[in-house]
């Protein structure tokens, strides 16, 4: 289920999916954009959600729907973890990356892999492409991850009209 819509009821559209996992059509369900108050509805209507797909990157870190997400076991997979380019101009990360002789990116993608965070960096370049699967390569400290884990929230930059997040 791709955006939370309150004027749509969850059984409509995960009840299908859990119907398909029943039939064993699919393996587990996965929701796109879902607070924690989404979560907390969900899983009261009976549907156990394995992935919450969110916009996250080091300015809208999203560290209390983390928590939540952990603490039911719920994946969290991070689209725009680079904030559409945004979080890569952050002098905190590119500090660490010169630091690290990497590249901003790197050290982002990084940050989220030490916390588990599956993510989804999009480019349609090769070069970049390549260098993201680097990451796995860039080794950052605690002091690293804390600094980042420090820096200011800037809010999303993906809030689109029809959107249910003030919930």
């Amino acid at each position: 289920m791709h955006w939370p819509d309150r004027s749509i009821p969850y059984d409509e559209t995960l009840g299908e999916l859990k119907k398909k996992q029943e039939e064993g059509k699919i393996r587990e369900i996965g929701v796109a954009n879902f607070t924690e108050q989404h979560l907390r509805d969900a899983a009261e209507a009976g549907y156990k959600v394995a992935v919450n797909q969110i916009e996250l990157h080091p300015g809208f870190k999203q560290t209390d729907l983390r928590h939540y997400c952990a603490e039911h076991n719920i994946a969290v997979t991070a689209y725009s973890p680079l904030g559409r380019g945004e979080a890569l101009e952050i002098p905190t990360i590119t500090e660490i990356a010169e630091h690290h002789n990497a590249t901003p990116a790197q050290v982002i993608l990084s940050w989220m892999m030490n916390q588990d965070i599956i993510t989804i960096p999009k480019s349609a370049t090769p070069e970049r492409i390549a260098e993201n699967f680097k990451a796995t390569e860039v080794q950052l400290s605690a002091d690293d991850i804390d600094r980042i884990n420090q820096i200011e929230e800037t809010g999303r930059i993906i809030n689109p009209d029809f959107a249910d997040f003030d919930y």
